[in-house]
């Protein structure tokens, strides 16, 4: 390997190049963080952090040689970077669009047999929604992979409706290169016991390799139903955060990382994530979670789009407020979302506030919805009790 400092100092002055030898915990590259709930942060990761989780990867998924996989997430997000290195290794074809647009992701698929690839959530919304869907031919797609924000239950229901039995959920975070859990095909049940179909609502069992715990603020696994944050052990886990390093120090405790996730588990050890901690509402002393009422508000028909977050509230501390996006060509009052969610969730987690946007909501650069965006307007100049 050629030492990328070295050519960028010395140009065309540089004398014939030797192969640089690296070690396992040498920095492999930076990688920043989505920024959905702060500032971007730079995480290092090493050669051992992004290899071992490749082949994770290629394990878990079970990616072949004659796989196709599709590029349509952006490359600098790890969600796809595990795969680009984990068919790579075996041989497979590599597919790329310029960028994402859904009528092309329908095309490029039923053109170049696609066999494979990662979408987020939004990415799925927008095909599923898009007007043609049912005019292309997906047969060729055994895997539709999806993470990196929560999948509105509602929508993987559609997805499996229209395209049956092919979705895989891939849980994990950019400072764990990144995946963590999958949640497999099987698990993906529309009709079964109680126990079975709750699990669309899970985020899967931990990867081969990786160790995944759910404790809770004194560091002791929580049970079944309680809820905690998620921590994660091994060979994936970063080295750190650039030129930050109190907050390095602060997120890898004695070599855990603390994933900022809230979560709870079932008797068989499935995870599902509850929230996010910075998305977390705090009403009136009650633990409000965005993504619940999320999925509450995704079963109205009309229902295109949807953000859940707390704005202050000089009673309550917080109150939530739902961002709604229409389906083209439909509407729905405020009033009438309210009293749909209160038939679905306790009453103090329903919206007290309904905002409806015309365009789509502020997503990032790899496609997850920009709840600080939203939610900056209204804590200006205030601070909130959630960090």
């Amino acid at each position: 390997m050629i030492n990328y400092d070295d050519v960028v100092s010395k140009g065309s002055h540089m004398q014939e190049s030797v192969d640089q030898a690296m070690e396992d915990d040498d920095l492999a590259g930076l990688f920043y963080t989505g920024g959905t709930t702060g500032r971007a942060k730079g995480v290092m990761l090493s050669h051992k952090n992004v290899m071992s989780n490749a082949i994770n990867a290629l394990i878990a998924i079970g990616f072949t040689g004659q796989d196709r996989w599709l590029h349509a997430a952006p490359m600098f997000h790890l969600a796809d970077l595990c795969a680009t290195f984990g068919l790579s290794m075996l041989g497979a074809c590599h597919i790329f669009i310029p960028v994402f647009n859904p009528e092309h992701v329908l095309k490029v698929i039923q053109n170049e047999k696609v066999t494979i690839t990662v979408l987020v959530p939004t990415m799925i919304n927008a095909v599923l929604n898009h007007p043609d869907v049912d005019t292309y031919d997906l047969s060729s797609l055994r895997r539709l992979l999806y993470g990196a924000s929560p999948m509105p239950v509602e929508l993987l229901k559609q997805g499996l409706q229209k395209w049956g039995q092919i979705f895989m959920q891939g849980y994990g975070m950019t400072e764990t290169a990144p995946l963590l859990t999958m949640l497999d095909p099987a698990d993906h049940i529309l009709e079964g016991t109680p126990e079975q179909t709750r699990r669309l609502s899970s985020c899967g069992k931990e990867l081969l390799g990786v160790e995944v715990r759910v404790v809770n603020s004194d560091g002791e696994d929580v049970h079944p139903g309680e809820i905690g944050e998620v921590i994660a052990l091994g060979p994936n886990v970063m080295l750190g955060y650039w030129h930050m390093p109190e907050a390095t120090a602060a997120a890898i405790v004695d070599g855990w990382m603390h994933t900022g996730d809230l979560a709870t588990i079932d008797e068989e050890n499935y995870i599902y994530i509850v929230d996010r901690a910075k998305d977390m509402i705090i009403s009136g002393g009650e633990n409000i979670y965005s993504v619940e009422v999320e999925n509450a508000l995704y079963t109205h028909p009309a229902v295109l789009e949807v953000a859940v977050i707390g704005i202050p509230d000089d009673t309550w501390g917080e109150t939530v407020l739902a961002v709604v996006v229409c389906k083209p060509g439909m509407q729905v009052t405020s009033d009438e979302l309210i009293a749909h969610t209160r038939t679905l969730i306790a009453g103090y987690k329903v919206p007290r506030s309904i905002e409806f946007s015309q365009d789509a909501l502020p997503k990032s650069g790899a496609g997850k919805i920009l709840k600080r965006d939203l939610r900056d307007k209204y804590w200006a100049g205030k601070s909130r009790n959630v960090n």
